[in-house]
């Protein structure tokens, strides 16, 4: 069985294997940053290092995430931190070389499914977030549909 991260952006349930998470947080002081593409949200300075925080929202074609007190930034494990749990089965290429946090509208429950369960997703999804996607999972509170983070860093 594999833990996955869960969380809602636009009422989608989505996920992340949890071993790619590396902490969650609330927004900060994001600093936006002049001329950037329309997904990268801005800069968040976390403990002295810099994090920038993708709107996972427009990265799947959808409106912006307004933020809430519910809203969250995922912040995700980097390459090197992914190739160290390489034992554990994570494949170390999924991950950003700089630390990458993902604006969502707010924080779900660890859910646990095998991997086996996942099915592919729906053909009828858009183009853009159907690339992103890489399976769909019926739970108790709805469909559980995967990132795919290489597709996100591939094309973002």
């Amino acid at each position: 069985m594999t833990q996955y991260a869960t969380f809602r952006v636009a009422e989608r349930l989505l996920g992340l294997n949890l071993l790619t998470v590396r902490e969650i947080l609330r927004p900060l002081d994001i600093t936006p940053v002049p001329r950037a593409a329309s997904h990268i949200r801005g800069l968040l300075n976390l403990r002295g290092q810099i994090v920038t925080i993708l709107d996972l929202s427009v990265c799947l074609g959808l409106e912006p995430v307004a933020l809430t007190d519910k809203s969250h930034i995922v912040i995700l494990k980097t390459k090197h931190e992914l190739d160290a749990a390489h034992r554990h089965g994570l494949d170390g290429s999924a991950g950003p070389t700089d630390l990458v946090g993902l604006l969502v509208d707010a924080i779900e429950d660890v859910a646990e499914a095998d991997g086996s369960a996942f099915e592919p997703p729906p053909a009828n999804l858009r183009e853009q977030e159907g690339r992103l996607l890489s399976g769909v999972h019926r739970t108790d509170r709805g469909l559980l549909v995967l990132l795919d983070l290489q597709e996100i860093f591939n094309n973002n």
